[in-house]
């Protein structure tokens, strides 16, 4: 169901700040890599990602801390073709303009996020920090035949710290203090309890005010949250390894994630002068500055267990599996008009339990030929509490002005995958891989629509074969070129239950992905680049349109006709003694196929058929139309200078600056409506002072204080975070 989920806060330094150069145990028990090399372990093997067939990214914890990305939100200015639009309860989370195009739970994602090699909640609680991270490795395209779930747009696998045997005790300590009266600390220890066994404990936990000035009626203070966040977050990991050939590793995450609020402001308030005229306009406030007459409340609890076993046997091929479960609740209230002078409100409690299972047979890497199969299992539940804690009240308190909701949503997926290797010649390698997923999805809810009972039983279901063919050539030491043909699918889905009868189910997506890169590295593989290019059709592309029925419900439907979305991407990273340098960018074009759809907050004039229209001023044609939240251009850099000041001490000025084009927040491109989200210029730096075990840092996020509108929702303006300011402290031992 539609959790409404509307905006979202990014602490500037919940950091994931790493003492020690932790990865996962795959990447642990891997050959030491040469210089420059970087391995990457998201195809399920130990592989150099200067000679793999893919377009991808990886950053250390290091990285992410050096580049102020303390959750999924800011990596969008640290990583090429990520677009993130937080909506609070749910987000859209885009790569190459892929991504999920609801905030409901019937809808699939066209990107996953792996959580220590097991997915995600796919919808709600993204808000979980990054702290403690090994590493954080973005696949750009289609995924699939080497991996659990399936995505058309990409994939993100955030790896933690694992626990380290015969590595003594040691961790670290980090604590912050900054602007918005913010507090935080994080630390992890490393345990060795045997020489067979070691665990590892890290705990997160922050507070920061609200960034807003909130007025009630009439100017009255507002009594209700300004955005207040208190988080805690602790995880606890056990790594066994009873004989040289199976380990054993197990992770358990405990969060408590309270964002206080998720305020925001109609879209009006941002015009200076009334549309059309010259007239000022009354209303026009910074986005910070907003008016309500709602409580308002935004809290995520949730734990996660994942069970990694790995067996190698004598032959050196391996056997491994990986168990989830995780189960939370998400409660969310909001004032969805965004002033303090009408009476709209949303209210929503929702259970959420996942739990998936993968299985691969994975053949040693040194043979000529070689292959890897596996099996996948994923089962989702959402349960709506009762008694109908799914509100919009328009307003509360009468059922004849409200819109209640409670009932069951289920979800299964479940796949069989494989690919096999062959090398061609000690330099040309060819590798095919296949997937059949089986998805289901089913509602069994009641709601209570302005005082009628409607009870929505329905089920939908989707299969389909993809596959992928790439052909890798090393034509030297230093320089890799790769193509690749690749078939995606994301499952059909269920409508929201709005008016009477169940809305028509949307089908599934397909997609056939085109890909074409060149990796190098110079100077003695100090600067390492990746230029590529790509081509995506698409068939049955899901998109959403305003319910006419209740505007702030998304309709998804497919396009009848051919999506295109095609472009380029450069990544360049250079290590020159005490300098270092990154830069990344992404071109991107969209172009839906032909159909007609009526917006919503239009009143409609005619009936609208989507394949046939008419044409008319309600009735739109919107073909040649750019995909929602998918700008056509993205640019991060950054860059940083190690200053020797003796006695082993060293300074460190850091900067880095990301760049995301304007974009379109619906299909209808109707700036008039506040359609156009104007483009983010996202600076942060940082100058450190390390000295032995110690590093004090002072850090600025935002520096210039772009007050910009970060995502739009039932006709609100969401802001991305301003600027925060402030020191953290960082002792390893």
């Amino acid at each position: 169901m539609s959790a409404l989920a509307l905006v979202w806060t990014g602490d500037a330094l919940a950091q994931a700040v790493p003492a020690d150069p932790g990865a996962s145990s795959e990447q642990a028990e891997s050959p030491s890599p040469d210089q420059g090399e970087i391995i990457v372990t998201a195809r399920r093997r130990n592989e150099n990602l200067q000679t793999t067939p893919l377009s991808g990214s990886v950053l250390s914890g290091t990285d992410l801390a050096n580049k102020g990305v303390a959750n999924v939100d800011a990596l969008q200015f640290a990583s090429p073709s990520i677009v993130v639009n937080n909506f609070g309860q749910g987000i859209d989370f885009n790569v190459r303009g892929i991504g999920k195009g609801e905030h409901n739970t019937q809808t699939a994602t066209g990107v996953i996020t792996y959580r220590d090699g097991a997915p995600t909640f796919p919808g709600y609680f993204q808000q979980e920090p990054y702290y403690d991270v090994a590493n954080i490795q973005v696949l750009r395209g289609p995924q699939g035949t080497i991996v659990g779930q399936n995505a058309t747009g990409g994939a993100v696998f955030v790896n933690s710290n694992d626990p380290i045997i015969g590595g003594d005790y040691h961790g670290y300590v980090n604590a912050n203090v900054g602007n918005y009266s913010e507090a935080g600390v994080q630390g992890a220890l490393n345990i060795p309890v045997s020489d067979t066994l070691a665990a590892r404990f890290a705990v997160f936990g922050t507070r920061r005010n609200g960034f807003y000035h909130i007025t009630g009626p009439n100017g009255a203070p507002y009594n209700g949250n300004n955005g207040d966040v208190r988080q805690l977050a602790g995880r606890f990991s056990l790594l066994w390894k009873p004989t040289t050939q199976l380990t054993i590793l197990s992770k358990t995450d405990v969060d408590y994630l309270d964002m206080g609020a998720y305020p925001a402001s109609p879209y009006t308030n941002r015009f200076r002068t009334l549309p059309g005229t010259t007239i000022a306009n009354p209303n026009f406030r910074d986005l910070f500055d907003i008016t309500a007459n709602s409580p308002q409340a935004a809290r995520d609890k949730f734990y996660r267990s994942i069970l990694r076993v790995n067996y190698e046997f004598d032959n050196g091929m391996q056997l491994r599996s990986v168990s989830a479960y995780a189960s939370g609740n998400t409660m969310y209230r909001a004032d969805l008009d965004g002033t303090a002078t009408a009476n709209r409100t949303f209210f929503d409690s929702v259970d959420e339990r996942q739990i998936s299972q993968e299985i691969t047979l994975i053949s040693p890497d040194t043979k000529r030929f070689t292959y890897l199969l596996g099996a996948f299992g994923l089962w989702n539940k959402y349960t709506f509490l009762s008694p109908y804690q799914f509100v919009i009240g328009a307003p509360l308190g009468n059922r004849l002005t409200e819109y209640r909701l409670q009932g069951i949503n289920p979800n299964r997926s479940l796949a069989a995958f494989g690919q096999v290797g062959f090398v061609i010649t000690p330099k040309l390698k060819l590798e095919a891989g296949a997937r059949y997923t089986a998805s289901r999805s089913r509602n069994d809810i009641d709601v209570l629509q302005y005082g009628t009972p409607i009870v929505a039983e329905q089920e939908t279901r989707s299969d389909d074969v993809s596959y992928k063919v790439s052909l890798g050539w090393e034509a030297t030491r230093d320089h890799y070129l790769y193509a690749f043909v690749a078939t995606g699918f994301k499952p059909g889905g269920l409508n929201v239950p709005v008016g009477l009868g169940n809305p028509a189910p949307f089908g599934a997506e397909q997609v056939r992905s085109y890909e074409a890169g060149w990796k190098a590295n110079f100077a003695d593989r100090r600067i390492r680049t990746t230029v590529s290019a790509f081509y995506n059709d698409y068939e049955d592309f899901q998109v959403t349109i305003g319910n006419p029925a209740i505007p702030v419900f998304g309709l998804q439907v497919n396009v009848p006709g051919k999506t295109k979305i095609y472009g380029f991407e450069a990544e360049a990273d250079v290590k020159l003694g005490a300098f270092s340098f990154d830069v990344g960018m992404n071109v991107l074009h969209s172009e839906l196929g032909r159909f007609y759809a009526t917006d919503p907050r239009i009143p409609a004039t005619a009936a609208c058929n989507i394949n046939t229209g008419p044409a008319s001023a309600s009735c739109r044609n919107l073909e040649g139309m750019d995909q929602s939240y998918a700008p056509n251009f993205t640019f991060n850099v950054g860059a940083a200078y190690e200053i020797a000041l003796g006695g082993g001490a060293t300074l460190t000025p850091r900067a880095n600056y990301g760049h995301i084009a304007p974009q379109w927040a619906t299909l209808f491109e109707n700036s008039l409506l506040g359609d156009r989200l104007p483009a983010r210029n996202i600076v942060n730096a940082q100058l450190a002072l390390a000295k032995g075990t110690v590093t004090v840092t002072a850090y600025a996020t935002n520096l210039t204080d772009q007050h910009y509108p970060a995502a739009l929702n039932s006709g609100l303006y969401f802001a991305g975070p301003p600027r925060q300011y402030g020191l953290k402290i960082l002792k390893a031992f």
